[in-house]
């Protein structure tokens, strides 16, 4: 058999509601054990049953609407369905897996379930029939109801197999993941402890416990107490899980299952089938009984079951060895719980190997002397154990009343060496991230995170960002920050609590919700721009601008010579450097859009300013990065050729202020038109200063710029002569290229010899680019592309943004990585879906544990059938008129809406003001088209005036109750003409 990772662990057992809390139990030598709720039944009307048992806090909650049920159905379902789905979201995230990343996979869902008992409560009263009644209550729904709310197309199956089905379960997933009928798998079981009937049963055969705890293997045995649980783990290939970098709690090596046949009693157990099933399990997983360290038994505390079992696991593993098998059952912490029993022992197991301690077993303060534990190489854990060094083995045995047994052979995970950086980054900037499905509940788990990271010591945050990146992101209210270290972090996060608490009345905020995605663009910088070591801060702590930084220097150094990266880490200054300067911006241009595109920001438009629009048309596919770089090159070198003698200066004016002045100076030029009141000047030294003085006298603010050229004028034909020489091979645009040559979007214009070299000469039309980028692409965000902010101020002043809101990834001499993630995590709140590991380095690319979503407990279902389940009528009811109900949004009557809204309220059984205008059936709701059918008709008993109208008719309107009110009164309009 192949090795099978345990990937990811979710449980709710007696007294531990969590994988940490059931580690503590079980550590701690606690039992979940206590007397029977109320809820269930009441203990005086069966005193032949007991009055305890193991039974989990609070199994009637359930977050109905974070999976879309509506409160109807979720009245109507199984607890077992009910507990299960939280369960699999908390342990696909333990995996490190975004539940929602899986839907449309194939992965597997396998459950073990043991009896009907929802089943028989609510489906013999044949009068409270209902189609909901008939889904909640099937067995396959448990694993049903997880492959539909997760979208999952893999196996999906329930498993009874009495009190082994669980076990069998991991068995079955594990068997589908080696023939691979899929690549992830959720396996595990559920019980829950409804009626008193199963422990009527046990106690008529002798097999109950006088006071509802199993004490296995202990002389004060004297049978079963039943008890709750759900645990699911999830598994994958070991060298998938390992190529994934996946934490991995246990190795899965064999398993095995089999029947007793025709024995000494129906649900009697079979000592000669055990010891088979055992031994088919060691040759699966390649091993010998003599290295198995510890058995997790089967253990349920009966006389004859204990005896049995002994003497099979003495028969197969007390073979010759120096040290006897440790055997041990949770059954004492627990309690059975049958169906989630073999989870509940497997998952302690995986646990013990991950921690390399086997808890102690309860009870084995007494061992039973009749079972000749020591004879038989057997020995039961009565203290904790360390485990040593090395690969730790251990099995689990599940045995079910039927004969149907199985065992599982666990060993310890491979031991993965850390990576040990050769550049320490230990304080590294990430992206900290938290969804969550609704206002209140994002403020719910920001808290929990704060709580959860605050126990830790203090430490980097970046492997804990990129994990939340993983796991935290694939819910509608989103939240994110930046984040160095672990007390940084929790501080960011208890004051994102605090912001979002509830406002005076019991609202919370209802910020956070990204209703679509941003539309980018970016802004490319031209010279002016540098200063020494530009972005070498960026440099050192972004693997992704480095390996994009370094791919620009080497398509350069071909063609100058020289090492632009080099220039930038040894911090020199530009002036004088003409020859590197510009092709420096160009490669930090590259370098910057690259890692955004990397990153997932793909520009909806580009715009590049002078020198920026060759990094600007190769992000717009139009110039390769070779190509860009020899047309860069030649432009410096053609550009540090010119004679000395021009200048630039900016003037706080428009040109039909500075038309007097230029008149004068026929040399000087407009160079650049950034803003109605921000002008470029550009010409010869002495004329510019002609300029300026004159301006001075206008009360016009002017500014000499550090340039030794006079760029975009006459001057620059030598530049523009040389250029349009050269051999420009230039493809169609991907992308709107907003030109500042033209000052608009390029239509078939191509960006060729001809205009490379116009664009020397001519002045830059800035503003009217960027109007016209504004009105055609209507941009959220505006990201400048270089080494500190220019394009963005100069906007701003001009007040020609459009609402859009301004990043920059490398703001200036101070700029590091901590802006590149400030800038990635503006886009995620926004609704952008990053490709985070660009900005990770590898080595903080591991997987971190992050506390499980914590859902809401403000909706319970009681485990019982609910009096609130009224039974559907399934023929067309009477017409009956609703009470007239004002609306919420307008204040005006619309019995068309109000009858949508009653209808709506009684087939989902929402209460009225969750039923706005705006909630959509399907998302919402929770709407099936069973419930869409039962909609249709109540509404046409509302509305007589809408007569027949077809599901077919409506489904177009069915987006919100707000549409299909309006598609009704459409429809009485019509009909009413």
């Amino acid at each position: 058999m192949g090795d099978i990772a345990v990937v990811g662990i979710d449980c709710t057992f007696p007294g531990a509601a969590g994988v940490q809390a059931y580690w503590d139990l079980l550590t701690g030598g606690r039992a979940g054990i206590g007397p029977v709720p109320a809820q269930r039944w009441e203990t005086r009307d069966h005193p032949a049953v007991g009055d305890s048992g193991g039974f989990i806090d609070d199994a009637d909650v359930f977050d109905s609407d974070f999976f879309s049920v509506t409160p109807r159905e979720a009245a109507a379902m199984d607890p077992h369905q009910r507990l299960l789905l939280p369960c699999a979201w908390r342990a696909l995230e333990d995996a490190g897996l975004a539940p929602g990343q899986l839907a449309g996979t194939g992965t597997g869902v396998f459950v073990g379930v043991m009896g009907g008992e929802w089943g028989r409560l609510t489906m013999s009263d044949l009068a409270r029939v209902t189609p909901l009644l008939g889904a909640g209550s099937s067995a396959g729904m448990t694993a049903n109801r997880i492959s539909y709310h997760f979208d999952l197309t893999g196996p999906s199956l329930a498993v009874d197999t009495a009190c082994s089905s669980s076990l069998v379960a991991v068995h079955l997933a594990a068997n589908s993941l080696l023939a691979g009928e899929c690549d992830t798998a959720l396996a595990g079981g559920v019980n829950v402890v409804l009626s008193p009937s199963l422990g009527l049963v046990y106690g008529q055969l002798g097999l109950a416990a006088s006071d509802g705890r199993c004490k296995p293997f202990s002389a004060d045995a004297d049978g079963i107490g039943r008890s709750d649980g759900v645990g699911l783990v999830v598994l994958r290939r070991l060298e998938d899980a390992l190529a994934d970098g996946s934490r991995i709690y246990a190795v899965l090596r064999g398993s095995a299952v089999n029947q007793d046949g025709r024995s000494n009693g129906m649900i009697a157990p079979n000592r000669w089938s055990q010891e088979r099933v055992l031994n088919a399990a060691y040759r699966r997983a390649g091993a010998s009984p003599a290295e198995v360290a510890f058995v997790e038994a089967h253990g349920t505390g009966t006389v004859l079951g204990d005896a049995i079992e002994c003497a099979a696991l003495g028969s197969v593993h007390g073979v010759p060895r120096e040290t006897p098998c440790a055997i041990g059952s949770v059954k004492g912490n627990l309690g059975h719980a049958e169906g989630a029993a073999g989870i509940a022992g497997f998952i302690k197991t995986a646990l013990s190997l991950h921690h390399r301690i086997v808890p102690a077993s309860l009870f084995a303060e007494r061992e039973n002397s009749r079972l000749r534990l020591g004879e038989r190489g057997l020995r039961l854990i009565k203290s904790a154990t360390r485990l040593p060094r090395g690969e730790i083995l251990a099995g689990v045995s599940s045995f079910g009343m039927g004969g149907t047994n199985a065992h599982a052979v666990l060993a310890s995970a491979p031991r993965a060496p850390r990576a040990v950086p050769a550049r320490a980054r230990a304080g590294a900037a990430g992206v900290f991230t938290v969804s969550a499905d609704t206002s209140e509940a994002l403020r719910r788990n920001l808290a929990a995170q704060a709580d959860a990271l605050a126990a830790r010591p203090r430490g980097a945050a970046a492997a804990l960002c990129r994990s939340s990146n993983r796991v935290k992101t694939g819910l509608p209210h989103r939240f994110a920050v930046t984040a160095r270290d672990t007390g940084e972090l929790v501080d960011a996060l208890r004051r994102a609590v605090e912001l979002r608490n509830p406002a005076p009345g019991g609202v919370s905020p209802a910020g956070d919700r990204p209703w679509g995605r941003p539309v980018v663009a970016f802004l490319f910088t031209g010279q002016g721009s540098e200063f020494p070591a530009m972005t070498a801060g960026l440099y050192r702590e972004s693997p992704a601008y480095r390996r994009h930084l370094d791919e620009a220097d080497e398509a350069l150094a071909a063609h100058i010579g020289a090492s632009v990266r080099d220039a930038i880490l040894g911090g020199e200054e530009w002036s004088g450097r003409a020859g590197l300067v510009q092709p420096a911006l160009f490669a930090v241009g590259y370098a910057l859009a690259r890692t955004l595109t990397g990153l997932g920001v793909a520009p909806a438009a580009v715009l590049g300013h002078s020198l920026g629009e060759y990094a600007a048309a190769v992000t717009a596919g139009v110039l390769g990065l070779d190509d860009a770089a020899r047309l860069v090159a030649l432009r410096a070198r053609l550009t540090a050729a010119l004679p000395p003698g021009g200048a630039m200066l900016t003037a706080a004016a428009g040109t039909d202020v500075l038309a007097a002045v230029l008149a004068a100076e026929p040399e000087v030029v407009a160079g650049a038109l950034n803003g109605p009141a921000d002008t470029v000047l550009s010409g010869p030294t002495d004329a510019l200063a002609r300029v300026a003085e004159g301006l001075a006298g206008l009360g016009v603010r002017t500014k000499e710029l550090a340039s030794p050229y006079a760029f975009h004028s006459p001057l620059m034909a030598p530049v523009a002569a040389g250029l349009r020489a050269a051999p420009v091979p230039c493809a169609p645009a991907v992308l709107p290229v907003a030109s500042t040559r033209y000052g608009r979007v390029l239509r078939d214009e191509p960006m060729d010899a001809g205009y490379w070299a116009g664009q020397a000469e001519e002045p830059v039309l800035f503003d009217a680019a960027l109007g016209a980028l504004v009105r055609d692409i209507a941009p959220t965000h505006l990201i400048e592309i270089g080494p500190q902010p220019q394009l963005t101020r100069i906007a701003a002043r001009a007040g020609s943004l459009g609402g859009a809101e301004l990043l920059h990834p490398a703001p200036g001499p101070q700029g590091t990585g901590q802006e590149l993630a400030e800038t990635v995590a503006a886009l995620y709140r926004c609704g952008l879906d990053p490709s985070w590991d660009e900005l990770y380095a590898p080595e903080h690319q591991l997987p971190e544990p992050l506390a499980p979503y914590v859902f809401s407990s403000a909706q319970r279902y009681w485990d019982r059938p609910p009096a609130a389940v009224v039974p559907e009528v399934e023929r067309r009811p009477e017409a009956v008129p609703g009470p007239a109900v004002v609306s919420r949004e307008t204040g005006d009557d619309d019995p068309v809406l109000d009858a949508v809204v009653e209808a709506v309220t009684e087939v989902g059984g929402y209460p009225m003001e969750r039923v706005v205008r705006e909630a959509r059936f399907h998302e919402d709701l929770g709407f099936d088209s069973v419930m869409i059918m039962q909609l249709k008709n109540r509404v046409e008993a509302r509305l007589p005036r809408v007569g027949e109208v077809s599901v077919q008719q409506m489904l177009p309107a069915l987006r919100s109750v707000g549409s299909l009110a309006e598609f009704l009164d459409g429809v009485i309009m019509a009909r009413s003409a």
